[in-house]
């Protein structure tokens, strides 16, 4: 997340937030923060830069390339979904 613009942050910060807020049952919270991204395309992009700057940290941690990280996050994320109902 290299030069990250203060705006850019600031969009982080919110996403960040609002799970922060889901996980300690702050449903109102996390709603409000939500509601707050303006815009469809600051809530994507908010999400993304966190997404994306969680997988640098656990990667530097882990020692694990890019590629077997997310490799792993979709087999946990296929093995826990759900099939939509018909």
């Amino acid at each position: 997340m290299t030069g990250t613009t203060p705006a850019a942050a600031e969009l982080v910060q919110r996403a960040a937030g609002v799970i922060a807020a889901k996980h300690r049952g702050d449903l109102d919270g996390a709603e409000k923060l939500l509601s707050a991204f303006g815009s469809e395309q600051a809530k994507t992009l908010g999400f993304y830069l966190l997404a994306d700057l969680s997988l640098g940290l656990l990667r530097a941690q882990s020692g694990q390339s890019m590629d077997d990280l997310v490799r792993e996050l979709s087999l946990i994320v296929a093995a826990t979904a759900t099939p939509p109902e018909p």
